[in-house]
């Protein structure tokens, strides 16, 4: 029973053994792919693109200065073109109190006529003396606003096509009204209304529907402050009275009426009328007393 077991045990020993060198002989298996190997690119690894050279940004362009520029879209607005170019605070102010700017702005927007307007500045109006502007009346500040303005556009170079007197919004100058005289030298304009000489200044806007150049002194039309008396009627001359002519051929001297005073006549009519009545006084008392006397046979 042993040798059995013990026979049993080297049957099965050596069938292991045989089994091995079997095995061992074979060549090896290659090893089992995963299931999910990465896929090998086809071709050698793409180098990295260069990168892109990033341009500088360009600076953007310079802001122009405060001043309007010349060329603008829609329609300029007096008032607003002042303000922005500063120092005209003043005659800003005037503009809007007496309306002259709304009425500029609507002509500007319905029509095609174009404006130019001597903007004076603040410091012009500083050196003024004091009250002048506030003693005016509404109607004469509506004017010394409007006497600033030329119902046309006048272009530095076109200054010297002007013939004098020059109209204003003012008034008419066929009337004399509000003369306002352009001379030019040069490149040099000057303007004078009789009582202020001053040099144009530099331009303040210019498109073609409005220039605006600025004075350094406020334009004072003479009808506002130097106005013409007003005349009078003629005096009518006095009527001679007809020469009498005496028997002897001479004349007597010549008198000229004068004029009587309605009271002094009614007073020399009253004296007349009391002078009657003593006259008819009197002649009654004589005749009665005639009357009374006894006269003897």
């Amino acid at each position: 029973m042993t040798k059995q077991r013990v026979l049993f045990s080297l049957s099965i020993l050596l069938v292991f053994l045989l089994h091995c060198n079997t095995t061992l002989g074979q060549p090896a298996a290659a090893p089992a792919q995963p299931a999910n190997a990465p896929v090998q690119p086809a071709n050698a690894p793409v180098q990295p693109a260069t990168p892109p050279v990033v341009q500088p940004a360009k600076a953007p362009a310079p802001v122009q200065s405060a001043k309007v520029p010349p060329t603008q879209k829609g329609v300029p607005d007096v008032t607003k073109i002042l303000g922005k170019a500063g120092g005209f605070s003043v005659f800003i102010r005037l503009l809007k109190s007496t309306g002259v700017s709304d009425q500029l702005y609507g002509q500007l927007n319905n029509s095609n006529n174009g404006f130019t307007i001597f903007a004076p500045t603040d410091a012009a109006f500083s050196s003024l003396k004091a009250g002048t502007i506030n003693s005016l009346s509404d109607l004469q500040k509506t004017q010394l606003v409007q006497f600033h303005i030329l119902n046309t556009v006048v272009t530095l170079s076109n200054f010297q096509t002007l013939s004098n007197p020059v109209p204003t919004e003012a008034g008419d100058t066929s009337a004399s009204e509000f003369p306002l005289t352009v001379i030019t030298a040069g490149n040099q304009v000057n303007i004078s209304t009789g009582l202020v000489n001053t040099t144009l200044g530099g331009t303040v806007y210019s498109d073609n529907q409005l220039d605006i150049y600025q004075v350094e002194k406020v334009l004072l039309p003479l009808d506002i402050f130097n106005p013409k008396p007003k005349h009078k009627a003629p005096a009518s001359a006095p009527t001679l009275s007809t020469p009498k002519t005496t028997d002897n051929g001479d004349e007597d001297s010549q008198f000229v009426p004068t004029e009587v005073d309605e009271s002094s006549a009614v007073s020399l009519s009253g004296h007349g009328m009391l002078v009657s009545i003593e006259v008819t006084l009197v002649a009654f008392i004589l005749t009665e007393g005639l009357h009374g006397v006894y006269v003897p046979a």
